[in-house]
């Protein structure tokens, strides 16, 4: 029986965040005295994990955004204490939970290797040893003794994923560290991590589930903080996309009931036209939205927004574009946007869907807000922000 590198019991995770005040709350020399000591409600960031992961076994670690996954690596990697349960640990153990941290703007690229080594828990002798190999891999060898401020956010990721890769824990647990650098750079990052895999136990986290696929033979899956799934990696995805579907987030201004529509349902297809919310880059998207109208409307739009985990906007499906208002009739509806190539490039998004009447006063009559995922992964690769279609063929000289 294969004893486990890493075993987790009953590991969960609590912190109090500030509650807003009611109008009650600010009167009396009680309350003011609340006040001052702060007003404080619980919220459990991870409950009741339990799990064992084997000496050489590579298990991912996947869920929606706020699931819990980076709190648990966190726990896992000793930078925060669990609030209840165990953790026992076999062996070294090393985390990468964010590239290029702890480098130093004014060091040189060589100083800052000596410094991140040291930070992720290499020995000077150790660094030295491997300090060419960390310059090969990095290709910043031209630029080694420059100041690290002078690089660009490129070679930043470069000689940080770098030095990370060259650590030789017994445990290694990584935090979307494999979607740095260009696509030629991910897939040395990614060949390192299976040479890596040979003789090291290791925890993925990761939006990307073609990388977890491939690397990972056993895959659990979080939600609201609680392990809602652990076993073969197909098993995982099901559960991902289960967890990713519509939910209805509380009613724009208004009480359930009331409102003159809302939205239903929101459903992505991918390019065989099966249910989905893992697509691919450059791959047909459809998406369908149904709705309840419960009063004729007029001049209306429609809008799906898809903001990354960054928090920005990265693109919009609207009615707009069609040139014509959208009329509503009382009962349920359903709209379909199609997309032949997708442009968003490989990330996590979280979805907004909008009905507005009265374009030009932006009346919002239903706003389900991060209502759904839709995660995108490899697929047509281009370098840059965004993939856009294109064709090319060969032209005729000037003056043929």
């Amino acid at each position: 029986m294969a004893i486990d590198s890493l075993r987790v019991d009953n590991i969960s995770k609590r912190y109090h965040v500030r509650q807003p005040e009611s109008d009650e709350d600010r009167s009396g020399w009680v309350n003011k005295l609340r006040r001052r000591m702060g007003r404080k409600g619980e919220f459990w960031a991870v409950r009741d994990v339990s799990f064992g992961v084997a000496h050489g076994e590579a298990i991912g670690i996947i869920g929606p955004n706020g699931a819990g996954k980076s709190t648990l690596l966190k726990i896992l990697a000793s930078i925060t204490a669990p609030t209840e349960g165990e953790i026992a640990i076999r062996g070294k153990i090393s985390a990468l939970l964010e590239v290029g941290s702890g480098f130093h703007p004014e060091l040189t690229g060589r100083e800052n290797v000596f410094l991140s080594g040291a930070i992720l828990g290499m020995k000077r002798r150790e660094i030295n040893e491997k300090l060419e190999r960390i310059i090969d891999f990095a290709d910043v060898r031209q630029f080694l003794d420059v100041p690290v401020k002078r690089y660009s956010s490129g070679m930043v990721v470069r000689l940080g994923f770098s030095v990370a890769a060259h650590l030789e824990p017994d445990i290694l647990l990584l935090d979307e560290v494999l979607a740095v650098g260009d696509v030629a750079f991910q897939k040395k990052c990614f060949d390192r991590i299976l040479t890596l895999k040979r003789h090291t136990t290791v925890v993925l986290i990761s939006h990307d589930l073609g990388a977890v696929q491939r690397l990972c033979e056993r895959v659990i899956v979080m939600h609201h903080g609680k392990l809602i799934y652990d076993g073969a990696t197909q098993g995982a995805i099901a559960t991902y996309n289960d967890v990713g579907r519509f939910r209805s987030s509380p009613k724009y201004n208004e009480a359930p009931g009331t409102k003159k529509a809302e939205i239903v349902s929101l459903d992505f297809f991918d390019a065989e036209g099966q249910p989905a919310h893992v697509v691919k880059t450059g791959y047909p998207l459809r998406l369908r939205l149904e709705y309840l109208v419960r009063h004729k409307l007029d001049a209306c739009r429609i809008a799906i927004f898809f903001y990354g985990v960054d928090g920005n906007l990265y693109c919009q499906f609207t009615t707009r574009l069609s040139g014509r208002p959208l009329d509503l009739m009382p009962g349920l509806g359903a709209i379909e946007f199609t997309c032949d190539e997708l442009s968003l490039q490989p990330g996590s998004y979280v979805i907004d869907a909008l009905i507005e009447q009265r374009e030009g006063e932006g009346e919002p009559i239903d706003w389900q807000y991060r209502c759904s995922t839709l995660q995108v992964n490899s697929g047509k690769d281009v370098r840059g922000y965004f993939y856009h279609p294109h064709e090319w063929g060969p032209a005729p000289l000037n003056g043929a």
